[in-house]
């Protein structure tokens, strides 16, 4: 098991059928830490007004984050847009998890993080009702063709791939949005006296430092599975744990250590 000092998950969805609950129960059951940030759009209430799909391993997540809460972990719970309702409740505490509108975060190497869903930017990267409605839909359609075409991988013996988000790696228009976001986000943490930020939201993991600005994107459990981990040492290390990571000997897909000026992104 993996000792690290702090995890940051956000975008889980649970509740939702594409929910990737199975992948990121393995990673809570290897990994141990001292601290939990939960970012935002853990339940998906939005999905669930439409239709409840709620699995063993979903219900299993839940009652993995309260049972380190019970062990010790501290666990702070960061509401985003799709449980917004819980924003109501921001300053009280359900059991052992903490709720707070916005975090803040010192690393081990003295870094101050802020940390916030990042559903604030939308208004700075959408380009009109029209493209945001726009964008919803094709997002649904490209989780649509991500659920099936994993099916048909792991009937033919494949491994796990994520489809949408090669497909929006791929698309210039998606890429410009992602860059928006990125700005406003390390523009608000730079004019809040922050050393960097770490949020979630838009489903696109990534590790980057930008004008002086650490920005970490911890991704989701939608499509791309994805974690942010602190190590002991400080370092940032971003995981993608699928089949193909269900050991801790698997390597990392991002790292930002303070020796290194600048790292990569995660399409």
């Amino acid at each position: 098991m993996l000792h690290c000092r702090t995890i940051f998950l956000s975008d889980i969805h649970l509740g939702n059928k594409d929910c990737q609950a199975a992948y990121l129960l393995n990673f809570l059951n290897q990994t141990k830490a001292d601290t939990i940030y939960l970012l935002g759009d853990i339940l998906d209430l939005w999905a669930m007004q439409k239709q409840v799909c709620w699995s063993p391993e979903q219900n299993a997540v839940i009652q993995s984050l309260l049972a380190k809460a019970d062990q010790g972990t501290e666990v702070i719970y960061i509401p985003g847009n799709h449980d917004e309702e819980f924003r109501h409740w921001a300053g009280r505490q359900f059991g052992n998890i903490k709720l707070q509108l916005r975090g803040c975060h010192t690393t081990a190497l003295g870094k101050k993080l802020l940390l916030l869903h990042g559903d604030e930017f939308d208004k700075e990267v959408n380009f009109g009702r029209f493209h945001a409605w726009l964008g919803d839909n094709l997002y649904d359609f490209l989780l649509f063709l991500n659920r099936w075409s994993n099916r048909l991988r792991r009937a033919l013996g494949g491994r796990y791939f994520s489809l949408a988000a090669f497909i929006k790696s791929k698309v210039p228009g998606a890429q410009q949005a992602i860059a928006r976001y990125r700005d406003a986000a390390v523009a608000k943490a730079k004019r809040s006296g922050f050393d960097g930020v770490v949020c979630g939201h838009i489903h696109h993991p990534e590790i980057s430092l930008q004008d002086g600005i650490i920005y970490c994107n911890d991704g989701d459990w939608i499509d791309n599975c994805t974690a942010l981990i602190e190590q002991q040492d400080g370092s940032l290390t971003l995981y993608h744990w699928t089949e193909q990571s269900h050991t801790l000997a698997a390597m990392p897909i991002a790292v930002l250590a303070e020796e290194q000026p600048a790292q990569s992104k995660v399409a």
